[in-house]
This record gives C-alpha cells, structure tokens and sequence, in this order.
C-alpha cells in the first residue's frame, strides 16, 4: 500500500513538472494551445520575470519645437471674437517683446476666408513670422459642416504656408454639429487649441465672451501655446490688462 502512494506522489510529482516546463516555454507547446494569461490574472504573477507582461499603448505625443524665446511679429485673424482676444495678446506682445496685427473680418467664416486670397495678402503685407486664426463661431450650427467646410479650411492652412500657426476654436456656448471636430483633424498636431468646454461670462448675446471674461480666455491660450502647442514661444503674463494692437476692420460684406 505504502508503494503504491509512492507511486502515486512520484507520477503527480511528473505531472507538475511537466505542466510547469510546458507553461513557461510556452512556445514550444502551440499545439496544446496553453493559455497562460487566467492565470496571471489570478494568482497576479506580474513580477516573474519569465511572464512578459503587455504593455498599455502610449498616446502619441506632440512633436514640440524648442521653447522660441526671440520677439516675433504676430499676425492674428478671424471673427469678432477678436475684440476681445487681440487686446489682452497685446498686452502679452508688449510684456514679451513681441508685435500684433490684428485683422477683424466681422461675421467671417471658414467660407468667408477660405473663397477669399485676403490672408495671404495681410502675410505678404505684415510679414508674421507667427499666425494665430480664430474662426468657427459663425459655423457652430451649420448641417454636413465637414463636407461643406472642410476644403476652407484647408485652403486657409495653405495660405499659412509654412509658418507657425495656431488654430484657437470657437467658444462655444452651445454643442456644435462638428466645427470643432473638423479643425481637430484639419491642422497639424499641436496647433489646435480646443475652447470648447471652457468657463465663459457671456455678453448679452449670449455668444461674445466678456471683456473680463475674454482675458482669461487668451491668458489660458497663451499658457497653452508655452506649455503644450508645438511652436511655443515665449508667452510670461503682464502685470496690464490690455496693450496696443494695430487693428484693421472689414465688414461683412467685404470681399
């Protein structure tokens, strides 16, 4: 009796050994098609060293250039939301030796600015090293917006050319039917800035940012375009409110 649980113990003893060098050469035992993952799951093996966990996927990151910390000429377009961005970028612009134009094209669109070789006229005649747009207000309700808007907002990217640019969104005071999303995916990585979602004190419109309000829009900008865009440049916040912005004006019905 006492041999045969010699025996017994011998051939469990055989067994473990077996099912243990099947487990971990793993490879060589396809056709037994072991899986090994339960139970990693259950005893939470993580740490042996002949278990190669998987490993989560790291979101892609942005490419950023170097902190650029020379003066720059600025060149900032788009909407009437402007007013209220343009004047505290100025006081930005003063604080950190750089210079801004500002080009308010009342009522504009992506459609507006894309049908329309102005931009490219203002970076001839400004010569920016830097662009900033600020378009989608206007466009935060219009129906199949990605197939309507898509190609004017390209042709805007390609009027920029080659320089650094950021895209600053539409701050939305109501959900959009995809302006956002469309900008998202039209510029390059890094140059977006997504405003939507953002805290705003509105004027009695109901849409325009006040004053106020509008400041710490372009303050949160700012320490977006140092912190995370991929041309940063050197953004430290004034001790004012506002500075001098050269200005130019065109109606809606310009073109």
């Amino acid at each position: 009796m006492r041999r045969d649980y010699i025996g017994l113990w011998l051939l469990l003893a055989i067994s473990l050994a077996l099912f243990v060098w099947l487990w971990v050469n793993e490879g060589v035992a396809h056709d037994l098609h072991l899986r090994t993952a339960p139970i990693d799951e259950l005893l939470r093996v993580d740490s042996m060293t002949n278990v190669v966990m998987p490993e989560a996927e790291a979101p892609e990151d942005v490419v950023r250039a170097p902190l650029d910390t020379t003066s720059k000429t600025i060149l900032l377009v788009g909407d009437s939301m402007l007013e209220g961005l343009g004047t505290r970028l100025a006081a930005y612009c003063e604080k950190n030796g750089h210079a801004v134009t500002r080009v308010i094209w009342y009522s504009s669109t992506t459609k507006v600015w894309g049908t329309s070789r102005r931009l490219e006229g203002f970076i001839s005649r400004f010569k920016p090293d830097y662009v900033m747009v600020c378009l989608g207000a206007n466009e935060l309700f219009v129906t199949d917006i990605k197939e309507k808007r898509r190609g004017y907002v390209r042709e805007i990217l390609r009027q920029i050319g080659d320089l650094p640019y950021i895209w600053i969104g539409p701050p939305n005071w109501k959900d959009d039917t995809g302006i956002n999303e469309l900008l998202a995916e039209e510029c390059a990585q890094g140059c977006f800035y997504l405003s939507k979602g953002g805290t705003f004190e509105r004027e009695k419109d109901g849409a325009h940012p006040t004053k106020e309000s509008a400041a710490l829009w372009m303050d949160r900008v700012c320490r977006w375009i140092e912190d995370e865009s991929s041309h940063p440049i050197r953004l430290d916040k004034p001790d004012k409110m506002g500075g001098y912005c050269r200005t130019v004006v065109l109606q809606p019905n310009d073109r």
